[in-house]
């Protein structure tokens, strides 16, 4: 049996853990720095993480939403393993990629030759259509569906319901708004709400 260790406590690392159940991984334990967290659905949670002590072979996940925070923990764990998590009931091409770290929830579609990431998030029924290009940390939300040919840079979160017409790029550390239609290239850190898509500021200069 598969043993995948998993960091962070939160609501998605709930869906990570029952993916992980699905597919007869066991979970030997759960960290998380928040000393608030106790448990995690039944595993309870250790801490503080220690990657000195972290078996040699083993795998981890990083089951933290937020794009910048998993980034920051990615890098200071350069040694450990990481594992993907991908529903049963999600339909993945066999000719895209998957990064490690990733993961792939129920009802996600991903058409052929789309290359994915380190630790990405594809949320409950998005849609990555042919060719897409999704950078490391990239969150896509539930029910979002990105057209083919679509680029999206490090660390963008593409908000739910948000739609991405073919061939656009997206830029690093973007943020799509909830059920924004992209219809024209978004630069850098810009975040983009509305149908058509418009920037209505940075988070970054």
């Amino acid at each position: 049996m598969n043993k995948v260790y998993l960091y962070g406590a939160s609501g998605h690392g709930k869906v990570v853990a029952e993916i992980l159940e699905k597919n007869n991984s066991s979970i030997p334990a759960v960290f998380d720095d928040n000393p608030a967290g106790t448990h995690l659905l039944d595993y309870p949670v250790q801490r503080p993480f220690a990657p000195d002590s972290f078996p040699g072979d083993a795998q981890l996940i990083i089951t933290i939403g937020n794009n910048s925070i998993r980034k920051k923990i990615a890098q200071q764990l350069s040694g450990v393993q990481f594992a993907t998590a991908v529903h049963p009931a999600a339909s993945i091409s066999a000719r895209s990629s998957i990064g490690a770290g990733t993961v792939i929830m129920a009802g996600v579609s991903v058409n052929s030759s789309v290359a994915m990431g380190q630790h990405v998030i594809l949320n409950t029924n998005c849609s990555v259509d042919h060719d897409c290009e999704l950078g490391d940390f990239v969150h896509i939300s539930p029910n979002a569906a990105l057209a083919g040919n679509v680029k999206v840079g490090e660390g963008t979160h593409v908000g739910i319901g948000a739609c991405v017409i073919q061939g656009m790029n997206i830029g690093s550390w973007a943020i799509i708004g909830a059920g924004t239609v992209v219809i024209t290239d978004v630069p850098d850190h810009a975040v983009v709400v509305g149908n058509p898509g418009k920037i209505i500021r940075y988070t970054k200069k």
